[in-house]
């Protein structure tokens, strides 16, 4: 059974970093596509970072040089992914969650579409105060 647990939120001042963890067992294949999502109060989920397992990452904008996705593949099924996130922003604050997916090809321009995903952990929250 695919479980994704995500760990490492916080309350943090503006400016400061966090680094988010997601444990992933269970699968017997690799995913093509590990991602990370957030969706504050009254906002749609939106796509923060994807990492393909070959290890090509695409960002939000909104995230771009101030996050960065990375995962450890000790094990092709159990993988932990991270998202470290330095100078973060009061608009920042989300639940975070982490999902995988492997309905897409290399090199999707939909990496960052929630619908692409299959899989999902329970979430992380991430308060950012200024």
């Amino acid at each position: 059974q695919v479980q994704l647990v995500e760990s490492g939120g916080g309350s943090v001042q503006a400016g400061g970093s966090l680094r988010l963890s997601c444990a992933a067992s269970g699968y017997t294949y690799t995913p093509y596509y590990m991602g990370w999502f957030r969706q504050a109060p009254g906002k749609e989920r939106e796509g923060v970072a994807a990492i393909e397992s070959i290890g090509l990452t695409t960002y939000a904008n909104a995230v771009k040089d101030r996050f960065t996705i990375s995962k450890d593949n000790t094990k092709n099924t159990e993988n932990t992914l991270y998202l470290q996130m330095n100078r973060l922003k009061p608009e920042d604050t989300a639940m975070y969650y982490c999902a995988t997916s492997s309905a897409m090809g290399w090199g999707s321009s939909r990496a960052l579409a929630s619908s692409e995903y299959k899989f999902w952990g329970q979430g992380t929250q991430v308060s950012v105060f200024s």
